[in-house]
Formats: structure tokens, C-alpha cells, sequence
């Protein structure tokens, strides 16, 4: 897209009208009218803001400008009402049966792992390492991430070869490299040998365990680890007083300059699809799953909420910090074959890239402490929160 074109075009519109059906025109223009009626709003928030910031306006004035919108561009804002499968309602006895699966050793192969071996709570359900540990201690391939707000995520794994947290569920349990318990009957007889579980599963599912109730309980637990209340929430819901002037600097960068809205967008700041950063090598990334060449080394963009929790970063875990990653993203990315065409130099200074790191530190919320009991080691308001 010829951004500086675009521009031109809708500064020279001398009326709302003609403003409007310029941008109807480009909109109109694309394939993906979607997106790029996103990107209009990135273009025209830019065309506002950029000028005024370039000649001195200070952060107070910067910030009424933001504060003056009704509803923030490309669909930022609160978590909507999640959507819950027919096949697998919610309820109280099911999620305390998937709650207590989610800490047990005994889906693991050798007794030694659980599901929050990898999603620790301490460590915002990631496990803070860059690569995840699998069976009997051996690292694997890809960074774990964050099971927090993945029930609004359209695929699971960083390659999205799962569609459900049913899927996903039973993707670790039942793989060799990672709890290694592929044979269902021994899942099954180890479940059965402890009468507590026989009645919990008849009572929940009306039927004994199976892989399918035991990955059923699991995803119905994780639908409940939703992050709200955040400082972004409160700004986004119309507390004007919830971000500092910093951090709305940041918020317009993010939308604006540093184009991070681009992938990052909708209430949990992911557009649900796959990138190649040029980050990596030797993993296929998702084109194991379609099997086509141009999803070679792409992998899905992560939800943002909570991202100051759980470094290290991307799919590989090779950046330690967000510092590391703003720098990153900042110069390009590295210099690789089928990187993103959107991976492009931008160029913010140091005080832009401080105020960036700011606001993404207020997407940071908290968890209904009533699913951080019992075997889960802390308290919701224990979860570590970077000042």
C-alpha cells in the first residue's frame, strides 16, 4: 500500500463528506477490507496526531486527542462476553474437575508432569524459560505460551494445528516428546484407580474418564482464566485517569508509528493469524500444518494482555525482554526469506520505545482468584506484576 499516497489523499479532503468518500475509495481498493479499514483508522489517527507531536506539542495536549475519541481504532478495547461450545457448557463441578487435571502428575507418562509444568501460575501460566521442557527433562523446539485469554484465541500452538482448547488439551498429554501418556486405557485405569475421580467424572459427564472428558474438564478451566481489570480496561471503558501521559503516548504509537496494531489488534490484541518475523531457524512453522510453502517460518500472533508476565519472547523464546523485542521489530527483524513484507525499519527514538514499553505494561489484569486455589501455588493477587 503507497502509505504516503493515502495520506495525500485524505489531508486534501476539505470536508467531511469528501473526506469519507476518499476513504470509502480506498478502502474499496484492497482485498482485505477488513484490515485496511483498520489501517485507515492507523493512517488517519497518525495524520492528527504526528504533526502536532513533531513541533513540540506537549503530552498533555497530545493526550486530549486521544482521550477525544469515543471508541479506540482497529477494535482495541475491553474483552467481549466469551463464547462457550454446545458441546461442552460450563460449570461449576466441571471446571473444579478440570482445575484439579490441570495440576496432576498422573497425565504424565512418568508421573512427573502436569499441565502447569509449563503453565505455572507464577509465571502467568508460561513457565518464564525460552524453550518449554518436555518429557524427562529434554528441551524442546518452541518457547510455551500463555494458556491466560487463550480461549478467545482462534487456533492453539504457535503453528495453530489445534482449533479448541479441547484440541490443545490433549495435544501435550498424548505427545511422546512432551507428558508422553499416548495409550487412552492407562490414562483411563490411573483415573479410575482413585474413587474420588470415578464419582467426579460420573457426576460432571455421567459417564467414567475418557481422554475426551479429561481434555473437556481441562479447556472448561482454562475458559476461566481471563485476564480483566486492567489499566487499559479501565481507559478503554472511559477512566481517562487510567493511563498516564506516557502511556497514551505509547497507546498512539502503538496504533500509529510503530505499527504494532497491524498484527495486534482486536480486544486481545491478536488478529488470530500468522507472520513470518524472520525469527528462528529450522522450524517449519505453520506450513507443517497447510503444507504450503508461503507459511514456511510463520507462526500465530500471540494475544498481548499480560505480555509483561511472561518473557522471554517469541516463538523460540531468543528475546529475553520487551526492550529486546521493541528493538527488534524497530530495526526490521533479520534479514531472512519470506519475512513479513510488513517487517519494515521504523525508527522510534528512545523515549518513543519507553513509552511503548509503558503502555504495554498496562495491559496487565488479573484473574478471578476463585480459579487460583487449591493446587495452584499462588493467589491471584500474587502473580507477579512488573512495576
Amino acid at each position: 500500500m503507497n502509505w504516503m499516497a493515502t495520506a495525500g489523499k485524505v489531508q486534501s479532503a476539505r470536508s467531511r463528506g469528501r473526506a469519507t468518500s476518499v476513504l470509502r475509495e480506498i478502502i474499496m481498493q484492497y482485498e482485505f477490507a477488513r484490515f485496511w479499514c483498520y489501517a485507515v483508522w492507523a493512517i488517519l489517527f497518525f495524520i492528527c496526531m504526528q504533526p502536532r507531536l513533531a513541533h513540540g506539542q506537549n503530552l498533555e495536549n497530545a493526550a486530549q486527542l486521544i482521550d477525544s475519541l469515543q471508541e479506540l481504532p482497529i477494535g482495541l478495547g475491553t474483552l467481549p462476553t466469551l463464547k462457550i461450545p454446545a458441546d461442552n457448557p460450563q460449570s461449576p463441578e466441571k471446571i473444579e474437575l478440570g482445575r484439579k487435571l490441570f495440576f496432576n502428575k498422573e497425565l504424565s507418562g512418568d508421573h512427573s508432569m502436569s499441565c502447569a509444568s509449563c503453565h505455572d501460575p507464577a509465571s502467568a501460566f508460561s513457565d518464564g524459560k525460552p524453550r518449554a521442557i518436555g518429557f524427562r527433562g529434554k528441551e524442546l523446539g518452541r518457547h510455551t505460551p500463555t494458556v491466560l485469554n487463550a480461549a478467545y484465541d482462534s487456533y492453539q500452538f504457535w503453528d495453530g494445528r489445534a482449533v479448541s482448547l479441547e484440541q490443545q488439551a490433549a495435544g501435550p498429554i498424548t505427545s511422546t516428546a512432551e507428558m508422553n501418556l499416548p495409550d487412552e486405557a492407562e490414562l483411563v485405569r490411573r483415573l479410575n484407580a482413585d474413587p474420588s475421580h470415578r464419582q467426579e467424572f460420573q457426576a460432571v459427564f455421567g459417564e467414567g474418564p475418557s481422554l475426551k472428558n479429561v481434555t473437556k474438564a481441562i479447556a472448561a478451566y482454562e475458559r476461566t482464566l481471563i485476564t480483566t481489570n486492567s489499566r487499559f480496561d479501565r481507559y478503554a471503558a472511559g477512566d481517562k485517569d487510567a493511563l498516564t501521559l506516557h502511556e497514551k503516548n505509547g497507546l498512539m504509537l502503538f496504533i500509529a508509528k510503530a505499527r504494532c496494531s497491524r498484527c495486534h489488534d482486536g480486544p486481545n490484541f491478536t488478529d488470530n493469524k500468522f507472520q513470518n518475523t524472520a525469527v528462528g531457524e529450522n522450524d517449519e512453522g505453520r506450513s507443517a500444518v497447510t503444507r504450503q510453502e508461503s507459511d514456511r517460518g510463520a507462526f500465530k500472533t500471540p494475544g498481548l494482555r499480560n505480555v509483561a508476565l511472561h518473557a522471554p519472547y517469541m516463538h523460540d523464546g531468543s528475546l529475553a525482554t520487551l526492550e529486546a523485542v521493541i528493538e527488534y521489530y524497530d530495526r526490521g527483524g533479520n534479514d531472512k526469506k519470506g519475512k513479513s513484507p510488513f517487517m519494515i525499519k521504523i525508527g522510534l527514538s528512545r523515549d518513543e520505545k519507553d513509552d511503548l514499553i509503558a503502555f504495554l505494561k498496562t495491559l496487565n489484569g488479573s484473574v478471578a482468584a476463585d480459579t487460583l486455589v487449591g493446587n495452584s501455588l499462588p493467589a491471584a493477587s500474587k502473580m507477579r506484576t512488573p512495576q
